[in-house]
């Protein structure tokens, strides 16, 4: 059976039931979806507090987006639409906080189960194409074999060295809660011009999309 198949009749899970929606603590309301053995959000997270109600800070200045050494989150372009539709950018000591950014019962994906959800889709360099939320890319080819549900946008990124936005329309960045050497984080990255589904390390300060995956 291919693997595009696979994960398209798992997507519903065992009971013929599509899976319910997620809650955070703000009351955000997230699609979910059953792909290979995990059900992902089907949304980027938009959340402002951790799990026990304490706030994630909201940091809009470059300046202090690059100066951060606990959790921030931002709304590309400091705009708060643009956080409504693509979801918050984080950066990484708000993934790694042990107050806990996804919702109860839920986490934020690591880098194994971004391998997993890769290999159910075909692979590392085709996966992309069937995350991808069709006729948001501008570039039909990129988004082929759609029908996984995950829905991916393009939201851009917060760079760590200055603050700034770039990217919206173009590419998505998804932090993983996985740490790597020297400091740095493994993060996930879809691209406009092809299908792959890439990964590498990164420095804890860039403001990224996060994912989350049910316990």
């Amino acid at each position: 059976m291919k693997p595009l198949l696979f994960a398209a009749l798992l997507m519903a899970g065992c009971n013929g039931k599509a899976p319910e929606a997620v809650t955070d603590i703000d009351g955000n309301s997230y699609r979910t979806v059953k792909i290979g053995q995990h059900v992902w959000m089907a949304e980027n997270l938009r959340v402002s507090r951790y799990r026990n109600g304490e706030p994630v800070p909201e940091v809009k200045a470059g300046a202090s987006w690059a100066a951060q050494s606990a959790g921030a989150r931002s709304s590309y372009d400091n705009d708060a639409e643009n956080g409504k539709t693509y979801g918050m950018l984080y950066n990484w000591h708000a993934v790694n906080d042990a107050r806990g950014l996804a919702p109860e019962g839920w986490h934020v994906a690591t880098d194994g189960e971004w391998q997993e959800l890769a290999e159910a889709l075909g692979g590392e360099q085709e996966a992309g194409g069937a995350l991808k939320s069709p006729g948001k890319w501008g570039d039909p080819a990129s988004e082929s074999g759609n029908g996984s549900g995950f829905d991916a946008l393009p939201s851009g990124a917060r760079r760590d060295a200055d603050g700034g936005f770039l990217m919206r329309g173009q590419f998505a960045r998804f932090w993983t809660s996985t740490p790597a050497s020297n400091g740095k984080a493994r993060a996930r990255a879809l691209g406009f011009y092809d299908n792959a589904l890439r990964g590498g390390e990164v420095g804890p300060k860039n403001g990224f999309a996060v994912r989350c995956v049910k316990d």
